[in-house]
């Protein structure tokens, strides 16, 4: 008799065990009934834990890096979010010091010079063009090499620049995409702005090997570098994306020289040299400046218990969110716990919502008071390098029809683990937090049993978004349609 009980309660913890580990391993979106187990011994039922939300702004020092997509221009007509402003300091450099020109310097005959951008895409409203300003930075204010420049205080830097030299370009939307075809070019997706006479006749008629092209810092010291605003005149509700490290991005001197000789005896034919971005002792600033008066989402930070809820990319705003049912929920087999997030959306679809689209990704932290950090979620989040675990915790965006409204965004976060490691084993429980990153740091401990020691996991803009792409209005715990929520599916015991 001893001996069955012995067996039967084998087979009952085996069962369990397989249960468990089945079916936690189920993919990121809403779960159906149909995809629980169905034996006579496991009741398989679903219940909803209400949430505590809050907005809080993230006054995080945001770097964005070279090999990040940039953005330039202004949005100033979003009710919800309020404005923001983004403007780029950067130095291309020539591939190697010191620089010089083919054949004699008395002897360059000035063709042209052309900064070229290589154009990703944009974040807003073009149906307008957007004219760009280029200008030199200052001496006075230079940028600093080798330093990566916090984006959302561009005060603190106070870079000048030298308005005499200003170049102007109208980038139409429309025509960015065309095919650049000449002797020099086959590409496409180019901002392409030509320098003025001064900005030329320096880089080509005044600089030489004596003076600013001796080495990287004489040419800092003469030319610290460009910087590119936007008018927002021209198109006040668009960010234009850059990037940098493309090989479409440089700066074009077109000239002849009496070394540059075409196949016509005596003639002098036109070449091009090249100036690039370098990642490495490399001076770099993408200012991102959020400004929030008059806005919705001003009359929400702080604002505890809320049933609206704001993200914004960074630099950008957080929600706090507290599960006060957790701790004491009775022990039971999780099959899964989801922490449903839903866009509330306007009644102007077609208006600017439409152009000021949600953040592809939104990444789910837990508060540690202990240290005032955010941490990962105990033993469901296990970083960014298995790709497959990091795309079951969730956190993508998924567009759904509901509620009345189509092309709704909505985020689901799996915390089935945390959850039963909570209810079974007594383990801590954390506050949570929603953030759109860009490039993020985050304390991480791997799962348990092998939660003893920590590290660090990394958020980039490869696994995350680009800097100030994206913004969401949550439902909060209390809202009437778009609730968030964590839904729970669960067995007794």
């Amino acid at each position: 008799m001893t001996s069955n009980n012995i067996v039967r309660n084998i087979s009952v913890i085996l069962l369990a065990t397989f249960l468990f580990s089945a079916c936690t391993r189920i993919g990121t979106t809403e779960l159906g009934l149909g995809l629980l187990p169905s034996l006579d011994s496991f009741n398989t039922k679903d219940t909803v834990l209400d949430v505590e939300t809050e907005t809080a702004d993230r006054p995080d020092t945001l770097r964005v890096y070279g090999t990040d997509e940039h953005v330039v221009g202004t949005l100033t007509s979003d009710p919800l979010f309020g404005a923001t402003n983004a403007s780029m300091y950067f130095q291309l450099k020539p591939s190697s010091f010191p620089y010089f020109t083919r054949g004699t310097k008395d002897s360059v005959v000035v063709d042209s010079a052309v900064l070229i951008l290589s154009y990703r895409g944009f974040y807003g409203d073009s149906t307008k063009p957007v004219t760009l300003n280029l200008n030199r930075i200052s001496a006075s204010t230079p940028l600093v090499a080798d330093s990566i420049t916090a984006s959302n205080y561009p005060e603190l830097y106070n870079i000048q620049t030298d308005a005499s030299m200003a170049s102007t370009y109208k980038l139409d939307f429309t025509h960015v995409g065309d095919s650049v075809i000449n002797r020099f070019e086959l590409a496409k997706n180019q901002i392409r702005i030509p320098l003025n006479k001064t900005f030329t006749d320096l880089f080509l008629k005044v600089y030489d090997t004596n003076t600013a092209y001796k080495n990287d810092t004489t040419l800092r010291q003469y030319f610290p570098g460009f910087a590119l605003t936007a008018n927002s005149a021209s198109n006040n509700n668009v960010l234009v994306r850059i990037s940098m490290i493309d090989t479409n991005t440089k700066l074009a001197l077109y000239y002849t020289t009496n070394n540059t000789a075409s196949s016509v005896a005596g003639a002098r034919d036109t070449v091009v040299d090249y100036f690039r971005f370098s990642l490495y002792n490399n001076g770099d600033a993408n200012f991102i400046k959020r400004n929030r008066t008059g806005s919705e989402l001003a009359k929400h930070i702080g604002v505890a218990k809320d049933s609206l809820v704001y993200v914004q990319t960074s630099p950008g705003t957080i929600v706090k969110i507290k599960v006060p049912g957790l701790k004491n929920f009775a022990n039971k087999l999780i099959h899964r716990a989801e922490l449903i997030a839903e866009q509330v959306p306007t009644d102007n679809p077609n208006g600017f919502e439409s152009m000021w689209t949600a953040p592809g990704y939104l990444f789910l932290g837990a508060y540690d008071s202990a240290s005032n950090s955010i941490r990962n979620v105990p033993n469901d989040y296990q970083g960014t390098v298995n790709s497959a675990q990091f795309a079951r915790f969730g956190g993508r965006v998924v567009y759904k029809t509901i509620q009345g409204y189509d092309n709704v965004a909505s985020y689901n976060f799996d915390i089935s683990r945390y959850m039963q490691g909570v209810i079974s084993r007594k383990d801590s429980t954390f506050d949570l937090r929603i953030m759109a990153p860009v490039n993020d740091s985050i304390r991480y401990v791997p799962p348990y049993p092998n939660n003893l020691s920590g590290g660090t996991d990394y958020l980039t803009s490869t696994t995350a978004n680009q800097p100030a792409i994206g913004r969401v209005r949550l439902g909060g715990g209390k809202h009437s349609k778009f609730k968030m929520r964590l839904h729970v599916y669960y067995s007794d015991l």
